[in-house]
Protein backbone atom coordinates (compact mmCIF):
# COMPACT_ATOMS: atom_id res chain seq x y z
CA UNK A 1 0.00 0.00 0.00
CA UNK A 2 1.35 3.40 -0.97
CA UNK A 3 1.39 6.14 1.62
CA UNK A 4 -1.56 8.53 1.32
CA UNK A 5 -0.83 11.92 -0.19
CA UNK A 6 -1.14 15.08 1.86
CA UNK A 7 -4.56 15.75 0.30
CA UNK A 8 -5.77 12.22 1.12
CA UNK A 9 -4.55 12.56 4.73
CA UNK A 10 -6.36 15.88 5.12
CA UNK A 11 -9.60 14.36 3.77
CA UNK A 12 -9.25 11.41 6.17
CA UNK A 13 -8.56 13.62 9.19
CA UNK A 14 -11.45 15.91 8.28
CA UNK A 15 -13.83 12.95 8.03
CA UNK A 16 -12.55 11.62 11.36
CA UNK A 17 -13.00 14.99 13.04
CA UNK A 18 -16.58 15.34 11.73
CA UNK A 19 -17.44 11.83 12.92
CA UNK A 20 -15.93 12.40 16.36
CA UNK A 21 -17.72 15.75 16.67
CA UNK A 22 -21.01 14.03 15.84
CA UNK A 23 -20.34 11.40 18.51
CA UNK A 24 -19.54 14.12 21.05
CA UNK A 25 -22.69 16.08 20.16
CA UNK A 26 -24.89 12.96 20.35
CA UNK A 27 -23.54 11.28 23.51
CA UNK A 28 -21.71 8.60 21.47
CA UNK A 29 -24.92 7.48 19.74
CA UNK A 30 -23.42 5.76 16.70
CA UNK A 31 -26.82 5.37 15.03
CA UNK A 32 -27.10 9.15 14.62
CA UNK A 33 -23.62 9.35 13.09
CA UNK A 34 -23.88 6.42 10.69
CA UNK A 35 -23.49 8.54 7.54
CA UNK A 36 -20.39 10.29 8.90
CA UNK A 37 -18.94 6.91 9.92
CA UNK A 38 -19.38 5.70 6.34
CA UNK A 39 -17.61 8.79 5.05
CA UNK A 40 -14.81 8.28 7.59
CA UNK A 41 -14.39 4.65 6.51
CA UNK A 42 -14.40 5.60 2.82
CA UNK A 43 -11.80 8.33 3.34
CA UNK A 44 -9.22 6.50 5.47
CA UNK A 45 -7.12 3.34 5.22
CA UNK A 46 -8.54 0.50 7.34
CA UNK A 47 -5.48 0.45 9.60
CA UNK A 48 -5.91 4.15 10.35
CA UNK A 49 -9.58 3.62 11.22
CA UNK A 50 -8.63 0.95 13.77
CA UNK A 51 -5.99 3.25 15.23
CA UNK A 52 -8.34 6.26 15.43
CA UNK A 53 -11.09 4.16 17.06
CA UNK A 54 -8.67 2.94 19.73
CA UNK A 55 -7.31 6.45 20.16
CA UNK A 56 -10.78 7.88 20.77
CA UNK A 57 -11.53 5.17 23.34
CA UNK A 58 -8.26 5.94 25.11
CA UNK A 59 -8.86 9.70 25.10
CA UNK A 60 -12.37 9.23 26.54
CA UNK A 61 -10.99 6.91 29.25
CA UNK A 62 -8.21 9.39 30.07
CA UNK A 63 -10.73 12.24 30.28
CA UNK A 64 -12.90 10.31 32.76
CA UNK A 65 -9.89 9.15 34.76
CA UNK A 66 -8.47 12.66 35.11
CA UNK A 67 -11.88 13.98 36.15
CA UNK A 68 -12.09 11.32 38.87
CA UNK A 69 -15.08 9.64 37.22
CA UNK A 70 -13.40 6.31 36.50
CA UNK A 71 -14.82 3.38 38.46
CA UNK A 72 -12.77 0.17 38.33
CA UNK A 73 -14.70 -3.01 37.64
CA UNK A 74 -15.37 -5.49 40.47
CA UNK A 75 -12.86 -7.98 39.03
CA UNK A 76 -10.16 -5.29 39.00
CA UNK A 77 -10.83 -4.28 42.60
CA UNK A 78 -10.58 -7.87 43.81
CA UNK A 79 -7.24 -8.60 42.16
Amino acid sequence: MAAPSMKERQVCWGARDQYWRCLDDNADDTARCRQLRSSFEASCPQQWIKYFDKRRDYLKFKEKFEAGQFQPSQSTENS
